[in-house]
């Protein structure tokens, strides 16, 4: 909070005291109750959803506060008025907004639409503000009164709990980000590079050449995010920002990940390790693209196969059988209802056709270890030591040494282990070329980070890798995705069974040519009918 208002917390209630108005006297019980009390003695108490004069008046009452700049008396027909008043106090005094006008639209049952119009003044520039909201009305559960329910989108639909709203000169320059082929990447055209570009700001805004200037932001103080530009007021001088990402497949990925809810997807070029498109269709804002942390499922098959080579256990053409069923140390796998066991199966066979149990069987042979599979992942693949210098926030995945069932759940995508889209498709990045070549979205001398390095695969291991996944591709779970695609084309396809969710994520990674890709998606079912056309798409546009 900046001037005049001064948040104290009470047991886990933001009670709020400004400017010395005898606020701080405010009941934080009754605040979180719209302060209305229980009403005088013998009085009853309505239940049941406000009707629609209550729901007219209510909305009247706290428009018209608002409208007035009287936080604390549009706070009290809330329903959590103590925290209200905190944000509503500050759209005044911090985001320095006024003139506020509000036009209620035809309410729905308890909720009421409406448009705010007003301007955001700083330093003797001011500019129009519009933008529309919605509100609910409910019933006090003690109280009684129809009362506004709270929520930060209440204010303005971009904030969250723990955001607020601020206008003040920009700490870092804006930016002009620019792909690889010198085209300007804008949130606006490309919707989900906004978490992307606003890291890439507050990071490298200062280095990049320009001079700040005036905005209306929103301000996570719960979360170390950047802040979300709303309006510019001056605009300064932005800096130009070179990345490796391509616009075209920036494009590609955008609208192929609106195929499906909640889905990532990442692509990156193998040969040097530039990431070429990252974009996520998630309703929370989350670049789980880049910092997702879930089971991979079969996916992980790639890094498994390569551990199996590695140490001598099988290789493509080796023995890998497929039965029903497998146990290991008491838990038994299965492998996708439908699919037809092979007693004589080779490694080749056991990986296109995503066979669990065909794995299972060979995790327990010497000389494998309870570490053997994160040897594999640290040492070949650079997963897992938290050292990748991305340019932006990343995850790097997590392969943990794991004895019991999780031993085996791990070597098929499930138990412990944790991967997202960028990690997959650095994973058949490496065993493309069998090298591992740490992925990254700003080049290393702008800040003179270190990219982390790793051993990446032997000339052996990668060929039979890729050539496993050519077959996945072209006869295997993939071919269905991946028809269609010409030159070089190899896929892995997967699905991991996450707790709460009623259907398995779907997973799928792939190369062709020098563009490898990755997506996850929690709708969908299966890797290849799911995730599958997301990468298809991608590598499609990547040439």
């Amino acid at each position: 909070m900046g001037r005049g208002v001064k948040v104290a917390v009470i047991g886990g209630v933001f009670a709020v005291m400004v400017g010395g108005a005898g606020y701080g006297a405010y009941n934080v019980v009754s605040a979180l109750d719209g302060g209305g009390g229980t009403g005088p003695a013998g009085a009853s108490v309505k239940s049941g959803p406000p009707d629609g004069d209550e729901v007219r008046e209510t909305s009247e009452k706290f428009f018209t506060a608002w409208e007035k700049g009287d936080a604390a008396t549009a706070a009290s027909y809330t329903d959590n008025a103590s925290v209200a008043t905190a944000l509503l106090a500050a759209y005044a005094d911090e985001a320095h907004i006024s003139g506020v006008e509000i036009t209620p639209g035809t309410a729905t049952g308890t909720s009421v639409p409406f448009t705010v119009k007003a301007k955001v003044s700083y330093e003797g520039t001011a500019k129009p503000l519009t933008y529309s909201s919605t509100l609910n009305v409910v019933r006090g559960e003690t109280s009684g009164r129809a009362l506004v329910d709270w929520q930060p989108s209440v204010v303005h639909p971009d904030l969250k709990a723990g955001d607020t709203l601020v206008t003040e000169e920009s700490a870092t320059p804006q930016i002009e980000a620019v792909g690889r082929d010198g085209e300007v990447l804008t949130q606006e055209k490309y919707p989900s590079l906004g978490p992307v570009l606003a890291t890439l700001r507050e990071r490298y805004g200062a280095d990049a050449g320009g001079t700040p200037g005036v905005e209306l932001v929103v301000r996570h103080l719960a979360e170390q995010t950047p802040d979300t530009p709303l309006l510019t007021l001056s605009k300064g001088e932005p800096g130009k920002l070179r990345t490796t990402l391509s616009a075209g497949v920036q494009a590609a990925a955008e609208k192929a990940v609106k195929r499906y809810g909640e889905s990532s997807v990442v692509a990156v070029r193998p040969s040097t390790g530039e990431v070429l498109a990252v974009a996520n269709n998630r309703a929370d804002g989350f670049n789980a693209a880049f910092q997702g942390r879930v089971a991979p499922g079969s996916t992980m098959k790639i890094i498994t196969a390569a551990m199996l080579i590695d140490n001598g256990v099988s290789s493509m053409n080796g023995p890998a059988p497929c039965p029903d069923t497998a146990t290991w140390q008491s838990q038994t796998f299965k492998n996708l209802t439908g699919m037809k066991p092979n007693e004589g199966a080779t490694l080749a066979n056991t990986f296109m056709r995503s066979c669990n149990t065909g794995f299972i069987k060979l995790v327990d042979e010497d000389p494998l270890s309870d570490s053997s599979l994160t040897r594999e992942a640290e040492e070949r693949f650079g997963l897992g030591r938290d050292d990748w210098q991305t340019g932006i926030v990343s995850f790097d995945g997590r392969v943990p040494a794991s004895g019991g069932p999780d031993r085996a759940a791990n070597a098929i995508g499930q138990g412990q282990v944790q991967m997202n889209p960028l990690n997959m498709a650095s994973v058949t990045a490496t065993a493309m070329t069998g090298e591992f070549r740490q992925p990254y979205l700003v080049r290393r001398d702008l800040d003179g980070r270190e990219f982390a390095t790793a051993k990446g695969l032997p000339s052996g291991t990668a060929a039979q890798l890729k050539q496993m996944m050519r077959l996945t591709a072209t006869q295997g779970t993939g071919r269905p995705a991946m028809a269609g695609l010409g030159g070089d084309i190899g896929a892995k396809t997967g699905s991991a069974e996450v707790d709460g969710q009623a259907t398995s994520n779907s997973w799928f990674t792939g190369f062709r040519n020098d563009v490898a890709a990755a997506a996850m998606t929690e709708e969908g079912g299966h890797g290849g009918d799911a995730a599958g056309p997301i990468v298809a798409d991608v590598l499609r546009a990547g040439g």
